[in-house]
């Protein structure tokens, strides 16, 4: 399997072309080395700039191997300066390469997943300057364990237009892409679908006339009035944690007489979601959910979909339980932001190591031994 490295010398060419936002006479350590300085410690487990610098002094002699440090190892301030300078954007666009490269899908094979979901960093408001927690919406590539991106926004609400700005800024041909109801809304589909890619995109009551138009399609189908038009299932049968979970997945084709076709023309499918669980005392309880498609997928791959998109949710369970990020107190936005893309990126990074062990474990392992650590920043192709 051919492998795209990522290690401590191949990091720093990935952001030669980033511009140095410091002052000539500001510029007394690399911005190269900050960067990979910064990267590595996160992968580390250090939480901000402090505990960055912390880890750089104690690794002075390895980063010596690979790094020019023509000053020595940079301070706790210089790592904030260079954090809170460098556009979040153009931050992320030097790791773009390296994951398209990895992400590549051979050829005739299905499209990769993609998770798009927002995230609230709890303590990182500021009343003092009426600024309440910063708001993250990223994307996840689901079955690789890859992040693709991040665009942070001041509330919970700008979400909806946040995810259009995160839209353009991933390769979205031949992927799949994700969504819960939030993003349900026109101008996100037809992003979707304009990039090359076909949506998942979970509906309730925040579109009405949606919702009903679709609920029409599935009660029609399960009436058999639409016997003409095609539908596809897929069931799996689960057990674990004291209970079975039984999963029901149908899609079906939407009629002519699709009551929401002028409104949304690229629906071309509706998708159902049942889960029926079985608790250990004998109880049932089940949900149901639907989707609208711009594809009609199989039953098979629809399951996936919206099973995959639960990825996001482990990733970001991570961040909360192992990089502790809801407990950041860091107030600067643009550095709040950045940490939470590096953090983002040492996940996906730990993930993809294959030894068997939790994120925490292998953190600890890059922490007390340089070996390790460089085999994490080895990220092989998919």
């Amino acid at each position: 399997m051919a492998t795209t490295r990522v290690n401590v010398e191949a990091i720093g060419s990935y952001f030669e072309s980033l511009s140095d936002p410091r002052h000539v006479r500001n510029r007394k350590h690399l911005l190269v080395d900050v960067v990979v300085i910064a990267v590595c410690g996160l992968v580390c487990g250090c939480d901000g700039p402090t505990a960055i610098h912390r880890w750089a002094a104690n690794r002075r002699d390895w980063l010596d191997e690979f790094l020019t440090l023509p000053n020595g190892v940079p301070s706790r301030d210089c790592i904030r300066r260079v954090l809170i300078a460098l556009q979040p954007e153009a931050f992320q666009r030097c790791f773009q390469e390296w994951i398209a490269d990895a992400l590549a899908p051979a050829g005739g094979g299905p499209g990769r997943l993609v998770a798009i979901d927002g995230k609230t960093l709890r303590r990182s408001h500021d009343a003092a300057n009426g600024l309440g927690p910063l708001h993250v919406v990223s994307a996840w590539a689901s079955e690789h364990g890859v992040a693709l991106g991040q665009v942070a926004t001041g509330e919970k609400s700008n979400e909806i237009t946040a995810i259009p700005v995160l839209l353009k800024q991933i390769e979205l041909a031949r992927a799949v892409v994700t969504i819960d109801a939030m993003g349900c809304q026109k101008d996100v589909a037809r992003d979707v679908v304009a990039g090359g890619g076909d949506f998942v995109i979970a509906v309730k009551d925040n579109q009405p006339k949606l919702a009903e138009a679709i609920g029409s399609v599935v009660e029609k189908h399960l009436d058999g009035e639409l016997e003409a038009r095609k539908r596809r299932r897929h069931e799996t049968d689960e057990r674990g944690h004291g209970r079975r979970d039984e999963r029901f997945y149908f899609v079906a084709q939407v009629p002519p007489d699709f009551a929401a076709r002028a409104e949304w023309p690229w629906v071309k499918a509706v998708g159902t979601a049942v889960r029926v669980t079985t608790h250990a005392d004998g109880t049932q309880s089940d949900e149901v959910r639907y989707y609208m498609l711009s594809r009609f997928l199989s039953g098979k791959r629809f399951g996936e979909a919206v099973r995959a998109h639960w990825g996001i949710e482990s990733m970001h369970w991570v961040l909360d339980v192992t990089f502790r990020e809801d407990e950041s107190r860091t107030r600067e936005r643009v550095l709040a932001n950045n940490l939470s893309w590096l953090r983002r990126f040492a996940v996906t990074l730990l993930k993809r190591h294959p030894i068997k062990d939790s994120i925490r474990g292998k953190m600890i392992r890059c922490l007390m031994n340089t070996q390790f650590l460089d085999e994490v920043l080895t990220l092989p192709a998919v």
